[in-house]
Parts: C-alpha cells; structure tokens; sequence
C-alpha cells in the first residue's frame, strides 16, 4: 500500500482519526485492565491503536510490515522493552 487507495481506509504507517473508522479492534487476551495495544484488520494492512484512548491516533500498517514485526516478537527481539 503506498499510499491511500480507493477502498482502503487508510495508508500505512500514518496516523488517521479512529473515530472515522468501523473497525473490529482486538487485543492479547493476557492485556489487562490498565490498557493495551489494539490491531483491527484494514483491508490491505493491519491499523494499532492504545485501547486507554480510542478516539487517539490509530497507526497503520501493511501487511508485510504487520508480519515483520509479529516475526520479531516471536523470535523475543524486544523482550527487552517488557523488562522494567
């Protein structure tokens, strides 16, 4: 996706208003109640948003990108960042 498409709500990796869009957001089943990242499918791509601020910004991404980074923290690339 380079850019917005006719029929895609959003470009990837810029942020867009959630609030105008209809989406199914999900979070990890292990999030808690003080808030987690959301992913909601697009049509070419996947969106991320903080779930403490629905209305805030909502990042998106390509699916090539999307899976990239699903790769890195499979292999625990940023195991770090969870450390306090």
């Amino acid at each position: 996706m380079n850019g917005s498409k006719k029929g895609s709500p959003v470009a990837p990796s810029e942020p867009v208003a959630s609030s105008t869009l209809d989406l199914a957001w999900q979070k990890a089943a292990a999030s808690e109640h003080n808030g987690c990242v959301e992913a909601a499918a697009l049509l070419e791509g996947v969106a991320v948003r903080d779930s403490k601020d629905p209305d805030g910004p909502v990042l998106a991404y390509t699916r090539r990108e999307w899976a990239a980074f699903l790769d890195g923290v499979k292999r625990g690339e940023f195991d770090h960042l969870a450390e306090p």
